[in-house]
């Protein structure tokens, strides 16, 4: 992550830091910013710099702006400029965020809040609706926070689906959506969502990493790895420390990375913990199915994601994902493609998609690339305003999923008299990597 400056209540701030979107047309190109990316001081990558025509967003701090210029122009670079003042967009936002102390009576999806609120909000649903949710807490996170989520259920022997959010904590839409999705499933009254709701358990978690997630509203609001310290440098991308091909692609070891990959697999608590309680309840709660919401780039992806292999319900997940982004798109006409991460974007490994899909046999797995496109001057900065028809349009996709998924045999009789066994079995054999204890 480049330095930035720091403000007096000791908050990073980006005056004047541009987003540049560049285009490495030659080899020449690609070693230029290969060899900037080393120095890391005053560039934030959003990426890594590996092909000859490839598209590159890269951040700039202020003083650093007559030297970028000047290579870009040397070397016929071709570039746009995103934004010219990066933390302009960071202090227009502030107006949408909640402050930590906001009563939860008053939580909706208008605007942004603090972990405290989320975690309060989902304590204050368990009461509200106690014949149907109960609170889970997974652990704790490095920094001592809960890994809290909850379980929805309105009868036995449901297939169920786990949601994940907030793995990466600067991309607050993925909370917001998570929570969104879980209170329209309790409240609405639309016979398709009430029928998705009573016939699937639902796990949601939407805060991964909850470390990373408050430093991002406290300290920094780009920040987004967990907070474990590794030397001079903080954190580990807790979406590359999963051990599925661990470090082999697509992730850094260097510390000071933004997807560092960590010392080793599982070194984070929170993957450790999250993968250790998937691990025990993946056959006894039915889990079938899981998504992963991450923002931005409008795309719904599947495994796998550091290899060419075709997983072997490939056109299975393709057809689906296909019908879910079609779903999507007819509510406001949000463009999204659908594919798997290593066909569709580039590669990377550790993540938690794959491991959930090869270690513990889920065959519905998907990750949600939320709003907006990839060329997005808002980022991971998406308006509040745009939460509810986030949530409105990834609530269908996710309808579809299902309801597809349904239709090809993956949960049984689901609605109808089956218990939702049916479909591709769990291995019996499965091993964890590591010693598996009480949940």
């Amino acid at each position: 992550m480049a330095f930035c400056t720091v403000g007096l209540d000791n908050q990073a701030r980006y005056d004047n830091y541009r987003v540049y979107r560049l285009f490495l047309s030659t080899e020449k190109h690609l070693q230029i910013f290969q060899e900037i990316e080393k120095q890391r001081d005053s560039y934030a990558f959003f990426g890594h710099p590996k092909r000859v025509n490839q598209r590159l967003k890269v951040m700039v701090a202020a003083h650093k702006i007559p030297e970028i210029s000047f290579i870009l122009e040397k070397n016929n670079i071709e570039y746009e400029i995103l934004i010219y003042n990066f933390q302009e967009k960071i202090d227009n936002e502030l107006k949408s965020i909640k402050p930590a102390n906001v009563n939860v009576n008053e939580f909706g999806w208008d605007h942004y809040y603090h972990l405290e609120t989320i975690y309060a909000w989902l304590d204050q649903v368990a009461v509200q609706y106690k014949d149907v949710v109960k609170v889970i807490n997974v652990g704790t996170s490095y920094n001592g926070l809960p890994l809290k989520g909850v379980k929805l259920s309105y009868k036995p022997n449901n297939p169920a689906v786990f949601v994940e959010g907030g793995i990466h904590g600067r991309e607050w839409i993925s909370p917001a959506t998570a929570s969104f999705i879980l209170n329209q499933l309790l409240t609405s009254k639309k016979e398709n969502i009430r029928f998705i709701a009573q016939n699937w358990d639902w796990f949601f978690f939407p805060v991964f990493n909850p470390d990373g997630y408050r430093y991002s509203f406290r300290k920094d609001r780009m920040w987004r790895k967990t907070r474990q310290p590794f030397g001079s440098c903080v954190g580990t991308d807790l979406n590359r420390n999963w051990d599925r091909h661990w470090n082999q692609i697509g992730a850094s070891p260097d510390p000071c990375q933004f997807d560092y990959a960590g010392p080793r697999p599982f070194s984070e608590p929170e993957a450790e913990q999250f993968a250790r309680f998937l691990s025990n309840n993946v056959k006894s709660s039915r889990i079938r199915t899981y998504l992963s919401l991450h923002s931005f780039s409008q795309l719904l992806l599947f495994p796998f994601s550091s290899t060419n292999e075709k997983v072997r319900n490939y056109n299975d997940l393709m057809a689906i994902g296909t019908k879910a982004v079609n779903a999507l798109h007819s509510r406001y006409g949000t463009q999204f493609r659908a594919g798997s991460l290593y066909e569709t974007i580039f590669p990377l490994s550790g993540c938690s998609m794959d491991w959930v899909y090869t270690k513990l046999n889920i065959p519905i797995v998907y990750t949600f690339e939320l709003r907006g496109p990839i060329n997005s001057t808002d980022m991971f900065l998406l308006p509040a305003e745009q939460i509810i028809p986030t949530g409105l349009e990834t609530l269908g996709a996710i309808e579809t999923i299902l309801l597809e998924a349904k239709k090809l045999g993956y949960y049984g009789d689901v609605g109808n008299k089956g218990n939702g066994l049916s479909g591709i079995e769990v291995r019996q054999d499965n091993k964890s990597p590591f010693e598996l204890g009480p949940v």
